[in-house]
């Protein structure tokens, strides 16, 4: 049965029972064998739902039943399309916030029932698979925004999980839509793969993203020709780090490093005494916060 099915759809995947991560983008359904088959919603019209289903028992994994806010918000962004949009919280500005749990901490039941606890209001979870998805975070005038760091605070002392956050800005429209909720869960990716922040907003993975963007060939050259013979000094590179994330501030950078302003200066000069590289200047300080980035396992 799995072979004929393949030779319709092949893109047809294979997946365990049990297996909390199932990709919301296929249909599931279970076999008379316990076989467990995703197939892409995307090759899958209405009736070739309904064939399928005729003689495979759709598969409900561990996740929580769908609120109609969050069917419509589904629906939006596997089509790509804005039908629809009207009837999703029209005219309120939203914004997408990325999270992921460490594996098998938590269900997905139990962690929404978290979520809409510490929010006042409930607000619509987009399962990717049983242990990342995103938020929906509806906005208005004069409504505080929610501190991701008060939850993640909450969340792991009551229920001691692991997890990160990545808030994306707010939009007044819901144009674009899918093309926001695909763009976050790539700067997801990117960012959590290389910054141990718990909670980042947008803009902190725009560097991550650019880097990502690099032919590792390129990202060499880039950090061998802005760091020069500073590559491998690590405590050079950390001065550098801190420096960045002070803001370029001299004397919060020298409290950080538990240094004194002079030995600092100094030290800053020497930098750019080797390198030609006056890392004071912002537009020189972001060049070289680039190439620190660029990990030295891309040689």
């Amino acid at each position: 049965m799995i072979e004929n099915l393949k030779k319709i759809y092949p893109s047809l995947i294979l997946n365990e029972e049990g297996n909390q991560d199932l990709d919301f983008s296929h249909h599931w359904f279970m076999t008379d064998n316990s076989e467990i088959v995703g197939i892409p919603k995307s090759q899958m019209t209405s009736r070739d739902l309904s064939v399928v289903a005729a003689f495979l028992k759709p598969y409900h994994h561990e996740f929580p039943v769908q609120t109609s806010e969050e069917q419509k918000w589904r629906k939006m962004i596997d089509s790509e399309e804005p039908a629809g949009a009207e009837s999703v919280e029209a005219g309120s500005p939203y914004r997408f916030v990325y999270f992921s749990i460490k594996k098998n901490q938590i269900s997905p039941g139990v962690f929404k029932d978290a979520i809409h606890d510490l929010f006042p209001e409930k607000v619509p979870i987009l399962w990717e698979n049983g242990h990342e998805g995103i938020l929906v975070e509806y906005g208005s005038l004069g409504k505080e925004a929610i501190r991701y760091e008060e939850i993640i605070d909450v969340l792991m002392s009551d229920l001691y999980i692991k997890i990160n956050f990545l808030v994306g800005p707010f939009k007044e429209t819901m144009e674009n839509a899918s093309h926001y909720y695909s763009f976050m869960l790539s700067a997801a990716k990117s960012i959590f793969s290389n910054s141990n922040k718990a909670v980042a907003n947008f803009s902190d993975a725009v560097p991550y993203l650019l880097i990502d963007q690099t032919g590792k060939e390129q990202a060499r050259g880039i950090r061998e020709m802005i760091l020069q013979s500073y590559t491998d000094d690590e405590e050079t590179l950390r001065m550098i780090e801190v420096f960045t994330r002070c803001n370029l501030n001299i004397s919060e950078t020298a409290k950080a490093l538990h240094l004194h302003r002079n030995s600092l200066q100094y030290r800053l000069d020497r930098f750019t005494e080797n390198t030609g590289i006056d890392i004071r200047k912002f537009h020189n300080a972001m060049a070289v916060y680039l190439a620190l980035l660029v990990k030295p396992s891309v040689k």
